[in-house]
């Protein structure tokens, strides 16, 4: 790796003071402290969710550990929907430490948006929507991100050819395009679309910072993207996983029961909150060690990842890619 690529001037590194238009997207129990370090530090935006500790409390120790191994920009996601617990609390940590980025799912982020303002922070809020994303700018979010088809966790359902352009010509707010990304010339073709910024989750899973199983890290540099199917066995709405011999054996759709308290008027929030749990535990016993139940979150990317790297690395690979495929197809660095 020669030297350091030059800062890439956008609306969202402008806005963070940070060198490269890039997220190391929260996910669920594999991004911790050590990676949001590494990512921070190497020029882009490190994020985590809250919810991938225990309590509230080691969650704030999270917050200051990272903050005190790095003085970049980093991210909390935080899932402020009614059944996800612990929102107020987190919210709390949040405004109290002044977390520079905090990026909202599945919910309504108002009060985030209000609490996080009131201390000089910014919040930007995952969106697969125009109708939604226009919500969330009238309430004062700071940017969104377009969440499409070909990611990992909770995909959108448009190709991001189109949900990125089409943002952008109703948004006035920044774009941060999520979905697949897992090479600096997708990168460079988003920011032609009008994304000022992209969130990359997968490839960071093949990282040498993140402590799941090695042979989670295997799958994912082995799996193609044909190997990524949706399920909503992990929180009753699609979520893209790797398949394995135990995804084909559950299924991928809620059996008749579910479905019916998924829609019933009293019994909605709870069987939300049950299968969030149980989905919760899935993830935790595929992540933490083999097993045959093997549940691993990934997105379409996988097919461009082809080794386990440092963070680092992986940043500054991903920006000479971009500065490559922008030179080769603009005629600029």
């Amino acid at each position: 790796m020669g030297q350091i690529p030059p800062r890439i001037p956008t609306p969202f590194t402008d806005l963070f003071g940070c060198s490269y238009p890039l997220i190391a997207g929260p996910m669920f129990l594999v991004s911790n402290t050590a990676l949001v370090i590494a990512v921070s530090e190497s020029g882009a935006v490190g994020g985590m969710p809250s919810l991938n500790w225990k309590t509230t409390e080691s969650f704030r120790d999270a917050v200051r550990e990272v903050k005190a191994g790095t003085s970049k920009p980093f991210a909390v996601n935080l899932i402020v929907n009614k059944s996800a617990p612990r929102v107020e609390a987190d919210l709390a940590v949040c405004v109290e430490e002044r977390v520079p980025l905090v990026i909202t799912s599945l919910g309504n982020p108002q009060k985030v948006i209000e609490q996080m303002h009131g201390v000089g922070c910014k919040v930007f809020c995952d969106v697969t929507t125009l109708k939604y994303a226009r919500k969330i700018e009238e309430q004062g979010a700071d940017g969104v991100i377009a969440v499409s088809t070909g990611a990992g966790g909770h995909a959108g359902e448009i190709s991001p050819l189109v949900l990125v352009p089409y943002l952008k010509k109703h948004l006035k707010i920044p774009i941060v395009a999520a979905g697949g990304v897992a090479h600096g010339s997708q990168i460079a073709a988003l920011r032609l679309l009008g994304a000022s910024a992209v969130q990359v989750g997968t490839r960071f899973i093949a990282s040498q910072e993140t402590e799941v199983g090695a042979d989670y890290k295997e799958a994912i540099v082995k799996a193609q993207p044909e190997d990524i199917v949706l399920t909503k066995k992990l929180s009753g709405v699609p979520a893209a996983v790797i398949r394995t011999p135990y995804v084909d054996k559950i299924g991928l759709e809620l059996n008749f029961l579910e479905k019916w308290l998924h829609k019933g008027k009293h019994t909605k929030k709870f069987i939300k909150m049950a299968r969030f749990y149980i989905g919760q535990l899935q993830l935790e016993r595929a992540i933490a060690a083999p097993t045959w139940k093997q549940m691993w979150g990934a997105g379409q990317g996988v097919g461009l990842i082809d080794s386990v790297k440092p963070a680092r690395e992986i940043v500054i690979g991903l920006m000479e890619e971009y500065h490559e495929a922008r030179s080769r197809y603009c005629g600029e660095a």
